[in-house]
């Protein structure tokens, strides 16, 4: 049998530091390969390859994980119910959510009359969300989680929902976000009737580098008090013109109910995104969806 030549001690030492910082070292090295590449063929081999220009150091992006998440959840109007909803989502949720949108922003429009189409009363810009992206399908899970038994698995969804961005001077005038009347099932809809109506929604805040860009309900009042938050900054404030104004928190969340047990529209959900004073504001809606007939 052949004997293996083995390496000393000081060359193995040697090899082995070369090893480990190889990495550094080819970052540095990589402009002059070229000139040096003659003198690395005399090399061992274990060592020249160390330098070789097909090595890739490149690393494949992390897959989204949907972890176990906790948030915690304050009434603060009962008539209409609207509940003030704390670390709803999670910073990794929130970059995936920002990563899967980023290209799709558009200037915002409202549907009217059986179209979409632009209107002076929303300024912002939005971008719909792939449903079959795992930060979307795990956001959507814990909305439909919250919700409970106010959807019918069998026939309503949670719906599609939507990130809008707002930047300086931006702003949503006083809206609503339930239809008037019952709106046909258009082409591609998840669920199960001849109509349909935004039963509730959700309204989280993804990026809050601004400043201005409250969500105002000009008919919600509490008794309570406003909780500070880390930095002491209150979460609302009552707003001069009457109702609550909340201050957007990234990871936090609005959740209100649009609909009376009847199927008609609350008008004390009205509400509004006042505009943002400079800054980037950007936020999901969530609407889901009940179906009739």
């Amino acid at each position: 049998m052949a004997s293996i030549s083995r390496p000393t001690g000081i060359t193995g030492l040697i090899i082995t530091i070369i090893a480990i910082t190889a990495p550094a070292l080819y970052r540095f090295v990589s402009p002059y390969l070229t000139t040096l590449s003659p003198h690395l063929a005399s090399l061992p081999p274990s060592i020249s390859k160390i330098f070789s220009n097909d090595i890739d150091y490149s690393t494949s992006p992390s897959p989204f994980i949907c972890l176990p998440h906790t948030y915690t959840t304050e009434i603060i109007s009962l008539e209409p119910l609207l509940i003030y909803i704390d670390s709803f989502l999670a910073p990794a949720e929130i970059a995936a959510l920002l990563e899967a949108s980023e290209a799709e922003f558009a200037p915002s429009q409202v549907y009217k009359r059986g179209r979409n189409q632009d209107t002076a009363d929303r300024t912002s810009s939005s971008a719909g969300l792939p449903r079959d992206n795992p930060a979307v399908r795990c956001v959507l899970a814990r909305a439909e989680g919250f919700l409970g038994t106010m959807l019918d698995p069998s026939r309503d969804d949670i719906g599609a929902p939507q990130l809008v961005r707002y930047t300086a001077g931006q702003r949503f005038n006083r809206h609503h976000d339930w239809y008037k009347n019952p709106q046909p099932v258009r082409r591609g809809m998840m669920g199960r009737g001849k109509s349909w109506n935004r039963i509730a929604s959700f309204f989280a805040i993804l990026q809050d580098q601004c400043t201005g860009g409250e969500t105002w309900f000009p008919f919600v009042n509490t008794t309570a008090p406003s909780k500070p938050d880390k930095e002491g900054r209150q979460l609302w404030r009552k707003h001069e013109e009457g109702g609550l104004a909340f201050r957007p928190i990234a990871g936090n969340a609005l959740f209100w109910v649009n609909l009376f047990a009847n199927g008609t529209g609350d008008e004390r959900t009205n509400h509004a995104g006042l505009p943002l004073e400079d800054g980037l504001k950007t936020a999901m809606n969530i609407w889901p969806r009940k179906f009739y007939g």
